[in-house]
């Protein structure tokens, strides 16, 4: 028989702001013999996640296993939360200028790969955009009263820039005052490589991990048959599947503009900063999702493609051979892109 497992990804404000992904493991379950499929699900990170495993004899029993993930994902709270005011992160945004602050290499990491995003999308991803994603209200501060002015959104800019991060082996200091990193449009992916990580410890023959909506799968289901996601359409009336794909031994992210915005005066504002301009993004594009071998990096990516829009997004995607499919608003539907490098993952 075939028992059809939904996953729906919830959006809050702790990491990345939205989950846009119904994850559809396709479990076929028909004769006794098959290996057991282990079902772990959780809280973390602000949303959900939900882990199937193949078993095998070298793993530990379902409580156990969940144990030691819980415990993983707790320690990158602990690391790279900017609610936790003890967090490394949380650490550093409060220290003072030039005063170093010493982090876990996974910080490191992270916060190095944010940088490396930052150059190759020419800014689009920035990981110390938190004053201006608080200036327009999608941050901890509340929707403001008004449209920010010119002079405030200068201001809030005076704040960032990702070149004033300095790093020296594991101690991070701030080049200039009042700078705040926000890893939340790459620590959910990095979340889910650190599971991933973890399973793959223990040889199964097949996994899928999703946290929030940010999905890493690895060989097959039981009997052979591959893992299968489904990709949502952007709509905000509903959910429904726009494209089921095959993602193999890849990690995915999707990012969207539908699930969390606002309208003042009949003009409506999305959380998608531009960290360039200071603006909400104007552009007809409503979703990204990217394929990866790290979703660390194509949680990045789909961040930043979304700042983008679609015609540089695809010569972004063309230049480095990047697996990613878009979804465009039309005036009357949707109109849907894929980079060359997406293709073979399309379900047939």
């Amino acid at each position: 028989m075939q028992l059809v497992v939904p996953f729906t990804a919830v959006a809050h404000r702790h990491f990345k702001q939205f989950g846009l992904l119904i994850v559809s493991a396709l479990m076929l379950l028909g004769c006794s013999e098959a290996p057991e499929v282990i079902s772990l699900s959780g809280s973390t990170m602000g949303t959900s996640y939900h882990i199937k495993v193949v078993a095998n004899d070298r793993m530990p029993d379902a409580p156990l296993l969940q144990a030691r993930i819980d415990l993983l994902l707790e320690q990158v709270n602990n690391e790279m939360s900017t609610y936790r005011p003890n967090s490394e992160l949380s650490k550093f945004n409060a220290a003072e200028l030039s005063q170093s602050v010493k982090v876990s290499p996974d910080t490191i990491k992270v916060v190095q790969e944010g940088i490396r995003l930052n150059k190759l999308t020419e800014g689009a991803l920035d990981i110390t955009l938190g004053p201006l994603v608080n200036l327009w209200g999608f941050g901890p501060d509340k929707r403001p009263t008004q449209i920010p002015t010119q002079d405030a959104i200068d201001s809030a800019k005076q704040r960032t820039g990702i070149e004033h991060i300095l790093i020296d082996g594991d101690q991070m200091t701030k080049a200039k005052a009042n700078l705040y990193v926000d890893l939340s449009s790459i620590a959910k992916g990095f979340g889910v490589d650190k599971v991933a990580e973890l399973l793959e410890s223990y040889q199964p023959a097949g996994y899928l991990v999703e946290i929030g909506g940010e999905v890493s799968a690895k060989g097959s289901k039981p009997g052979g048959a591959p893992w299968r996601v489904a990709i949502e359409k952007p709509t905000e009336d509903g959910r429904a599947v726009q494209q089921v794909i095959e993602p193999g031994n890849m990690a995915m992210a999707t990012s969207g503009d539908y699930r969390i915005y606002y309208e003042e005066n009949g003009e409506r504002f999305t959380h998608i900063i531009d960290p360039r301009t200071g603006y909400p993004v104007k552009h007809r594009l409503a979703s990204v999702t990217v394929l990866n071998e790290s979703c660390m990096t194509a949680d990045g990516y789909a961040t930043a493609m979304m700042v983008l829009g679609t015609e540089k997004s695809l010569e972004l995607a063309e230049q480095q051979h990047l697996a990613i499919m878009l979804i465009e608003k039309q005036d009357e539907g949707f109109q849907v892109y894929y980079s060359s490098a997406f293709k073979p993952y399309l379900q047939q």
